[in-house]
């Protein structure tokens, strides 16, 4: 079992050494860079009536800050691997890196319907427009939410790394993080290979801002009650089962917001970061009262 442990250990430590990390980061924006020159390209061509591709969303080809929507893409990718990164940390660690990366995504969507807004006649009753203003102002919300996230996750003291207990649970993560990380790198190459052909061959493409992402939270969903299963092996608290399987609760919020429409899925993401704001201001207040006097 050691043996079993260890190999996922070195693993894990290949995959994630800083100097891939930073190779995997240099790579990223680069393609970055090539993407949204490329898309601005398409943009331009349309503009001229040459049309490429007729099954891809025209609506991102309409204007030039809808390019901006490819390189927020790429760096989504890269959050991800981050997030994989951050897994064997902590729960919280990894909770707050999810609300980044959906975060990210908002902003991308954001970017993709500026260009939309319907500036004619009677604006304010325009339901693009509404949508846009309640995406405008929940991403301020959202931002808020985070940062009090974060401050609340730095009053949790550190468990010391020489625990037998804490070093078993973490090497028990990092198996899940590494097996993770394979799946979804399978997944997102086939998922992209997908979205390429459909292109080619001239079929409909489905809803971008939802691509490979509504796959990610449900596999990472799975990948939270296996670390939550596992917890149980090394833990009795109370306090802290409740707390992560409330983070739990939250991550389920998030991905069903992919299959919303319109402003519940905004209302399902605050509601769902809020939700696991509230669940880690209770968990200080009963664990460490005197770092949390605000609850």
């Amino acid at each position: 079992m050691n043996s079993f442990r260890s190999r996922f250990n070195s693993l894990f430590s290949a995959v994630f050494a800083p100097k891939i990390r930073k190779g995997f980061e240099n790579t990223i924006l680069l393609l970055a860079g090539i993407g949204f020159l490329i898309h601005l390209g398409l943009i331009g061509l349309k503009s001229q009536g040459i049309v490429l591709f007729d099954a891809l969303n025209q609506d991102l080809l309409s204007d030039p800050i809808s390019a901006i929507y490819t390189p927020f893409s790429l760096i989504l990718i890269y959050e991800v691997y981050l997030l994989l990164f951050y897994l064997p940390r902590s729960f919280t660690s990894c909770v707050s890196k999810q609300f980044e990366i959906i975060s990210l995504i908002v902003i991308r969507k954001i970017f993709k319907d500026i260009p939309q807004m319907n500036l004619a006649g009677e604006w304010m009753l325009s339901n693009q427009n509404l949508e846009l203003i309640v995406d405008l102002f929940g991403f301020l919300l959202l931002f808020l939410l985070i940062f009090l996230f974060n401050k609340n996750k730095m009053r949790l003291p550190e468990r010391p790394t020489e625990d037998p207990s804490l070093l078993r649970f973490i090497s028990s993560k990092k198996i899940v993080s590494v097996c993770l990380f394979f799946v979804l790198g399978i997944m997102s190459l086939s998922t992209f290979g997908k979205w390429i052909m459909d292109m080619i061959n001239q079929q409909s493409v489905r809803n971008l801002d939802s691509l490979f992402f509504n796959q990610f939270f449900t596999l990472l969903i799975l990948a939270d009650v296996v670390i939550l299963l596992i917890s149980f092996r090394y833990t009795e608290q109370y306090s802290k089962l409740i707390r992560n399987t409330g983070f739990i609760i939250a991550t389920i919020l998030i991905r069903l917001s992919f299959s919303a429409e319109g402003f519940l899925s905004m209302i399902l993401i605050l509601t769902g970061v809020s939700f696991a704001l509230l669940i880690l201001k209770i968990y200080n207040a009963m664990e460490h009262p005197k770092l949390d006097s605000t609850v």
